[in-house]
């Protein structure tokens, strides 16, 4: 909603807008609910994905040229050189920690005038966080939750509670609920982490045997169409649980989901971990996330468990993430590591930064140019 409001703010004065998304998914989901909002008011909502047609891209490419298309929504693939804007005002770009700094870059020279630039993230990554206290980023925070929903209880147990734990998943689904188990997935690895995914989802069916349960599972090595039939059987209810790995992170919405089931979660980072905890909580049902680790874990690992335990807060989240990772390359493309200020840390000096930051802001209104003697 707050992405429409803006776009429709753009359009009122006479510019174009774009919705930038990490997944296919997910960029379908906007444009569904954003074309059923504006096309009854006269206005072009297009879309655009590494699957559109090649007839279908040209008329848009047009269209987008001429200004006859208003809103753009779609995948990576806006990042074309080949997509060109006649006016460009605003660009938006949903769950930006999936995209590099170079890519959200690219979205400045699609317009001869640079446009606004609106990032939504539930936990933005430690460089962006950082550029907020920069003064490069102004930060607006939705913290309440949606009427009627519950806050996500997040509970970490080790591998000796497997078993328990498959029990609780078995209440949730006799009272009618749904349940996520995600399977980590490191590029490097991919073979060893598919096998992960594989085993992991024989010893599923063996706990939850046919035809009492059925499992949906879905992973990156599958077919897109193969893909989206999984999802679709989950998201009618045809399934009750789906064994996945990290690609439901964004843009799968299934209130009747309440239970996550984060597997070697010690393997994932604090951002990762609040994205994934966020595909449930999504209806009225009391919502779970249970964190699945080894028992030999690092000072880190149990650092960034104990955090998720106690917060559901993206933004402390994020807090904790910079301390730990750092903000990395405020002026280069590193969105984390450490950052080697004389005099300040970022994590720790935060209400001076703050006020460093108004107190430049207020000189630079008073004198743009730095003329004023007491400010060469």
């Amino acid at each position: 909603m707050v992405a429409t409001l803006c776009m429709l703010l753009a359009l009122d004065n006479q510019f174009q807008a774009c919705l930038l998304a990490p997944t296919e998914i997910l960029a379908q989901q906007h444009e569904a609910g954003i074309r059923e909002l504006l096309e009854p008011m006269g206005l072009n909502v297009g879309f655009l994905s590494g699957s559109t047609k090649t007839a279908e891209r040209k008329i848009l490419f047009e269209q987008l040229e001429s200004g006859a298309c208003h809103i753009l929504i779609g995948t990576h693939a806006i990042l074309e050189d080949r997509v060109k804007f006649k006016n460009l005002g605003l660009a938006i770009i949903d769950e930006q920690h999936k995209f590099g700094v170079a890519q959200r870059a690219k979205l400045y020279f699609k317009a001869k005038i640079r446009p606004h630039i609106l990032v939504m993230t539930a936990t933005p990554i430690p460089r962006s966080l950082a550029m907020t206290l920069y003064g490069d980023l102004d930060l607006s925070v939705i913290d309440e939750l949606p009427a009627g929903r519950k806050p996500i209880k997040t509970l970490h147990r080790s591998e000796s509670k497997r078993l328990e734990v498959f029990h609780f998943i078995k209440n949730q689904i006799k009272e009618g609920r749904q349940a996520y188990i995600v399977y980590p997935l490191i590029q490097e690895s991919e073979k060893l982490d598919y096998q992960d995914l594989m085993d992991g989802y024989e010893s599923i069916s063996r706990a939850f045997p046919a035809p009492t349960y059925a499992i949906s599972i879905v992973h990156g090595k599958m077919k897109p169409e193969d893909k989206e039939y999984e999802m679709q059987r989950f998201i009618r209810g045809e399934t009750q649980m789906m064994v996945a790995t990290t690609v439901i992170e964004v843009g799968v919405n299934v209130p009747n989901a309440s239970l996550m089931v984060i597997e070697s979660a010690e393997r994932f980072g604090l951002s990762q971990l609040h994205q994934l905890r966020g595909r449930v909580g999504r209806g009225a049902y009391q919502s779970y996330c249970i964190l699945l680790t080894g028992h030999k874990l690092s000072q880190e690992s149990r650092k960034r468990m104990k955090i998720m335990v106690e917060t559901n807060d993206g933004f402390r989240i994020a807090e904790h993430d910079l301390e730990l990772r750092g903000p990395g390359d405020i002026m280069g493309t590193q969105q984390s590591g450490l950052l080697q200020l004389k005099l300040a840390k970022i994590d720790q000096d935060h209400s001076i930064l703050l006020q460093a930051r108004e107190l430049v802001q207020r000189l630079l209104e008073m004198d743009p140019e730095l003329n004023f003697n007491e400010n060469q």
